[in-house]
C-alpha cells in the first residue's frame, strides 16, 4: 500500500513539473510573438513617420513657392495698375 502512495505521489509531482514546463515554454513563445508583433508595429509606425515627415517637408517647400508667387503677383498687379494710369494718361491727351 506504501508503494501506490509514493508512485501516486510522484506521478502527481511529475505531472506538476510537465504542466509547468509546459506553461513555460508557452509562454515563451507567447513572448516571441508579441515581440515580433511589436517590432513589425513598431516599423509600420517608423514608415508612417518618415512619410508624415516627408509631406510636411513638402508642404513647407509649397509654403514657400506660394509666398513668392504672391510677392510676384503683387508686384505685377502693382505695375499694371501704374501702365493703366498711364494709358487712360495719353488716352486722355489725345
Amino acid at each position: 500500500m506504501e508503494w501506490n502512495i509514493v508512485v501516486g505521489m510522484a506521478c502527481t509531482v511529475a505531472g506538476a513539473v510537465v504542466s509547468y514546463l509546459a506553461f513555460s515554454r508557452n509562454k515563451t513563445k507567447d513572448y516571441q510573438q508579441e515581440g515580433q508583433q511589436n517590432g513589425v508595429i513598431l516599423t509600420e509606425i517608423g514608415y508612417i513617420k518618415s512619410s508624415v515627415d516627408s509631406i510636411n517637408r513638402k508642404l513647407d517647400e509649397q509654403d514657400e513657392r506660394n509666398l513668392e508667387f504672391m510677392t510676384r503677383l503683387t508686384a505685377v498687379e502693382s505695375s499694371a495698375k501704374q501702365a493703366h494710369h498711364r494709358i487712360d494718361g495719353l488716352e486722355g491727351r489725345k
